[in-house]
């Protein structure tokens, strides 16, 4: 192949360029930088997301006040809403079905007596892996989490009072974790008092209140990893409905992309036991902080103090 050599040696010494600012001309000198031409398989300067930091199976368009219709939804597919570049290749397809809407705050204001509430109906929910509860009060109905052997017609109560023993709670019933003994199994605890259910919503997951230290309450959550939480939060008595879906096998290739799964790939196997295991220890508790941590400060990069641009 033959090659200009005046181009290459153009390509690899430096060239000068002349800068006209502020009406003056100032020379400098710069490599010579050659961009590579982006093509189908050239991703090198193309910044993908991380997989863990969206949802992209669905985007939700939640109304601006609460309630019982089933919500619209777009489905994504394993793309990035903003960019439209897929992330998750394992995702795409699927069956589209109604999305409720699912309330996660289980407390009543300070001071006010419990609330009652009575089951009115347990609906199975496709797009998340618990069952969903409706439950009633006066006027007011809503979605919750249904625990495993909540029933229709099942009276739950939902205090927000720290007592002074612990209090004889049954499977439903949403106390503070102050409140509760050690030893009980709960779900949907919350990470900070006030701000919904976070830890153990799966079908099947639960948390163990393990033991309490002042104004702390130490939890197990469900990945054997200690925590320790505001004795205000709130958490649900008893374990998450559903707790048979890990164990139901999915039957065949189409049954899996009726569950918005794409084929995986091939060449990726799982170790099995001739390659032995890591044993690690379980860290220490963890410590949830009441306070909402503040976001990271922003900084803009810019040329203002560059000597070129000086006038």
């Amino acid at each position: 192949m033959l090659v200009n050599r005046g181009l290459l040696s153009l390509l690899q010494n430096d060239f000068k360029s002349v800068l006209t600012l502020s009406g003056k001309s100032l020379a400098r000198t710069a490599p010579l930088t050659v961009t590579p031409i982006r093509t189908r398989w050239n991703d090198t300067n193309l910044e993908v997301p991380k997989p863990g930091s969206g949802y992209y199976r669905r985007t939700v368009h939640y109304p601006e006040k609460y309630t019982l219709e089933p919500i619209p939804t777009t489905n994504l597919g394993g793309r990035d809403p903003k960019t439209g570049r897929v992330v998750v290749g394992t995702l795409g397809g699927g069956m589209k079905h109604p999305f409720l809407w699912v309330d996660y705050k289980r407390h009543v204001p300070e001071g006010a007596p419990p609330l009652v509430e009575k089951v009115l109906e347990i609906i199975p929910e496709p797009n998340r892996t618990a069952h969903v509860a409706l439950v009633g009060s006066g006027e007011n109905v809503r979605y919750i989490i249904a625990t495993e052997n909540m029933k229709p017609g099942d009276l739950i109560t939902t205090s927000s009072e720290i007592t002074r023993s612990a209090v004889r709670a049954k499977e439903g019933d949403a106390y503070p974790l102050g409140s509760l003994a050690p030893g009980i199994k709960v779900c949907c605890v919350e990470i900070r008092p006030g701000a919904g259910g976070f830890f153990a919503r799966a079908a099947g997951t639960s948390c163990t209140i393990v033991r309490k230290h002042d104004n702390r309450v130490v939890v197990m959550v469900p990945n054997k990893h200690e925590m320790s939480f505001d004795h205000r939060c709130m958490a649900v008595v008893g374990r998450v409905s559903n707790a048979i879906h890990s164990s139901i096998p999915v039957g065949s290739a189409n049954r899996l992309r009726q569950l918005g799964n794409r084929p995986r790939s091939g060449l990726w196997q799982r170790k099995t036991g001739y390659h032995g295991r890591k044993i690690r220890a379980i860290p220490p508790c963890k410590e949830m902080s009441v306070n909402v941590p503040e976001p990271p400060t922003k900084i803009r990069m810019t040329l203002q103090d560059f000597p070129y641009h000086k006038p």
